[in-house]
């Protein structure tokens, strides 16, 4: 009953295939076409001969190894457009798989010529067993690059034929593996052949319903596929040949065979081993095959992702950029770390970053050495490769390069990269030399020097950065010093004024209990001013609450009233909610300004009054007054002042006080008529204090 089975499914398997064969046959073919055409007709061929034949029979051995070499080749045919060294990889499968359905055909053949016994002839269907798992293996790699690289117009053309060979190959890998583990004889071996014939008839409509091949496959080949192919075949081949070496182990009676079988197998696994643990081994390896099988060394978009993506890294947890400039470089040359030298500003180099640097830190050399060795490194801005300064096979004009001994000396140094920014060198990114030291080649040279320009900019805009960090800070501490200034013209000003009267008015008690009082408001303002001088001095706004106006105007008006006359008007009752002593000192400011444009016959009126919960302070002389472009080009500006001898700080000062505080300083001016500035906060409700209770 089985074997009715059997027969009728790989008959019906057979008719699908021809079916297919005369469905194809009808339209014009190219060379795929009819390399398709061929495949499915062996195909069938092999189909019907398994279904007369059986399972074990040598024909049937022979039929289906024809078949997969048929759709291999149509395989070879699809990827033939690949150009050039690209394809070498791909060609390698291809390669092992022929050897395999080589080795295949061999076994075939000898058990036509060879009479064998019974235990011989289950040996020779174990080792076609094995062969079929290394040919289905490599073969299911085959399709999955060329279909993975098909451009994704191409998939959907050949998805259909693409997806049959999976599945005729996918199950022949676990007929092959049960077969080879369970034996030839089992039961459940002998049914997956059975149904096997079914299986390949469902699948035969795929390669029928498909356009021409060759003309709708588009390839581009990676360099990680090919990679990911060569290490999965060779793994498959690895554990081949280790069993049918365990295999013949098993099996050999003769003392040589099996010592010879065991040293190969002790040799493979060591081999196997070392190429895991030794780094050397891996890098030689893989320059070869990067020499060998490719066109270019690199992967040019994968390496410049990365690298840009190491010198873009943010966040708290990235390390310095000289550190990820470094590691950068590395990763493209695969070396195990690397330093940044740097020019200080006397010319003497240094180490600017470091990481993973095998070698001791770089010494401190001589200036006009270091300043030498520079300026030539600048001027060349080629890539230094020290191996060939030191074995003296590198260019003459390499070797007329005054590189420092240092550099020569110690061995671990590899390649120094100059970073090149706009015709001016602003470091160095040694590099530390490899496991398998190749020497560069013009790939190297142009990645390189290209990725330093890149990093060079880099570099730049963060010294750059720092370099405005500092003029910033300069310039925060010059603004600071230049309102302190002011501040000290204005007392310098009031102890001035206090001088001139003590001449006259000495014996007066009164006068001198009031000098005593400004000498100890000013001694007390120049502490706040020296204290200002600090770097980690607070902002001149502080403290914003309630404030009470009238002890504020007063003590402003005291600081400035002497021969010059200043009248207080206005409901001085009021309340606003600023930093107190920044607003006396914005009003000290305001008035100061008015008295300098101002006789001393022309009072000054400082008027305080409340509109809709907004406090108008304004403080107003008759003084010579402002022409409107000077009030709207000139007068908030520093160091811009229409007196002479004046510093142009005070307007601009208590402007920006005052807006620190949410409030808004408006000015009123015309020529000969006088000046009023007027200053806006906003109203505070009184803070009552609270009353103490009687004893």
């Amino acid at each position: 009953m089985q074997g009715l089975i059997g027969f009728w499914s790989y008959a019906l398997a057979a008719c699908a295939f021809a079916s297919v064969v005369l469905w194809r046959a009808r339209s014009h073919s190219d060379r795929s076409e009819k390399l398709l055409l061929t495949a499915c007709a062996g195909t069938a061929v092999w189909a019907m001969v398994a279904a007369v034949w059986g399972r074990t029979d040598p024909m049937t051995m022979t039929g289906g190894t024809l078949r997969n070499l048929l759709w291999v080749m149509l395989l070879y045919d699809m990827s033939s457009g690949i150009r050039g060294s690209a394809g070498g990889g791909l060609r390698l499968v291809f390669a092992a798989v022929a050897l395999s359905l080589g080795l295949h055909f061999a076994l075939s053949a000898l058990v036509f010529l060879v009479p064998l016994t019974a235990e011989q002839f289950n040996d020779v269907l174990s080792t076609a067993s094995l062969l079929r798992v290394t040919t289905t293996a490599g073969a299911l790699v085959l399709v999955h690059n060329i279909y993975g690289q098909a451009a994704p117009q191409s998939r959907i053309r050949i998805r259909g034929p693409m997806l049959g060979l999976t599945l005729m190959w996918g199950y022949d890998l676990n007929l092959a593996t049960l077969s080879y583990l369970q034996g030839a004889s089992a039961a459940s071996v002998d049914q997956l052949f059975q149904l096997r014939g079914i299986f390949m008839a469902l699948t035969a409509p795929l390669f029928g319903a498909t356009a021409s091949l060759k003309s709708s496959l588009r390839v581009k080949l990676s360099r990680a596929a090919t990679f990911q192919s060569l290490s999965l075949l060779g793994i498959c081949i690895y554990l081949a040949t280790m069993a049918a070496l365990a295999a013949a182990f098993r099996r050999s009676h003769w003392e040589w065979a099996t010592a010879s079988t065991a040293g190969l197998l002790i040799t493979m696994i060591a081999g196997a081993g070392g190429l895991a643990m030794s780094r050397a081994a891996r890098s030689w390896i893989k320059v070869k095959l990067a020499k060998h099988l490719f066109e270019h060394r690199y992967d040019y978009r994968t390496e410049w992702l990365r690298f840009t993506n190491t010198l873009g890294r943010a966040g708290t947890d990235a390390p310095p950029l000289g550190d990820r400039i470094v590691k950068a470089f590395a990763d493209i040359v695969e070396a195990p770390g690397g330093v940044l030298l740097v020019a200080e500003a006397g010319g003497a180099i240094t180490t600017a970053a470091s990481w993973n640097w095998p070698g001791p830190n770089p010494p401190q050399g001589e200036l006009e050495q270091d300043a030498h060795f520079w300026s030539e490194v600048e001027s060349r801005g080629r890539i230094i490769e020290f191996e060939a300064l030191r074995n003296g096979w590198g260019a003459e004009q390499d070797r007329s390069l005054p590189v420092l001994h240092w550099m020569l000396d110690e061995s671990c140094v590899w390649a120094g990269i100059p970073l090149i920014h706009h015709e001016r060198l602003v470091g160095i990114v040694l590099l530390a030399a490899p496991e398998y030291r190749r020497p560069l080649d013009w790939e190297d040279f142009d990645l390189l020097r290209t990725a330093g320009r890149q990093a060079a900019s880099s570099l730049a805009e963060a010294n750059s950065q720092d370099a405005l960090s500092n003029a910033q800070r300069f310039e925060e501490f010059n603004r600071r010093f230049a309102f302190i200034l002011h501040d000290v013209k204005n007392l310098v000003s009031q102890l001035s004024l206090l001088s001139r009267n003590a001449e006259r008015h000495a014996d007066n008690p009164e006068f001198r209990a009031d000098m005593v009082e400004t000498l100890k408001s000013s001694v007390g303002k120049m502490n706040e001013l020296l204290a200002r001088l600090s770097p980690h001095s607070g902002a001149r706004v502080q403290r914003m609450d309630a404030q009470p106006l009238r002890p504020i105007l007063t003590a402003a008006i005291a600081a400035k009233r002497g021969d010059h006359e200043v009248r207080l008007l206005g409901d001085t009752n009021l309340w606003t909610n600023a930093d107190g002593a920044a607003l006396e000192q914005a009003i000290g400011h305001l008035i100061q300004n008015a008295v300098e444009a101002c006789s001393p016959a022309n009072p000054i009126a400082v008027r305080a009054a409340a509109n809709d919960g907004t406090i108008a302070i304004s403080i107003a002389d008759k003084g010579v007054g402002m022409d409107p472009d000077f009030v709207r080009n000139q007068l908030f500006q520093p160091f811009s002042s229409s007196k002479p001898g004046g510093f142009g700080i005070g307007a601009f000062e208590a402007r920006s006080l005052i807006v620190a505080m949410g409030g808004r300083l408006g000015v009123d001016s015309r020529p000969g008529k006088g000046t009023t500035f007027t200053i806006l906060l906003p109203a505070a409700e009184p803070v009552l204090e609270p009353t103490k209770k009687r004893a």
